[in-house]
């Protein structure tokens, strides 16, 4: 990830096991406009392959994927065009 990417919205799963992590992906990258960034920090193992590879899935791009001094690992998604952010209700 040496290409300077504007971060729109960062989620910190460290210490989150499947599939909460992938979860948490989920809700941050609903929340996000199309072509907006988020940065998920994962940990090492399945968490870093499954979540890239079910946001792949789903249209978003994987940007990169960049280890951290502590071990975990921080991803950048950028969120699918044709995929609105959604928006709760209101009561």
């Amino acid at each position: 990830m040496t290409t300077e990417v504007r971060i729109d919205a960062k989620k910190n799963c460290r210490g989150v096991g499947c599939p909460m992590n992938l979860v948490h992906a989920k809700v941050g990258l609903a929340a996000l406009e199309p072509g907006q960034v988020l940065e998920i920090i994962l940990d090492d193992g399945p968490p870093v392959n499954n979540v890239p590879a079910s946001a792949e899935k789903e249209g978003h791009a994987v940007l990169g994927r960049r280890r951290l001094d502590d071990g975990s690992w921080a991803v950048r998604i950028r969120k699918a065009a044709g995929t609105p952010p959604h928006r709760p209700p209101r009561i």
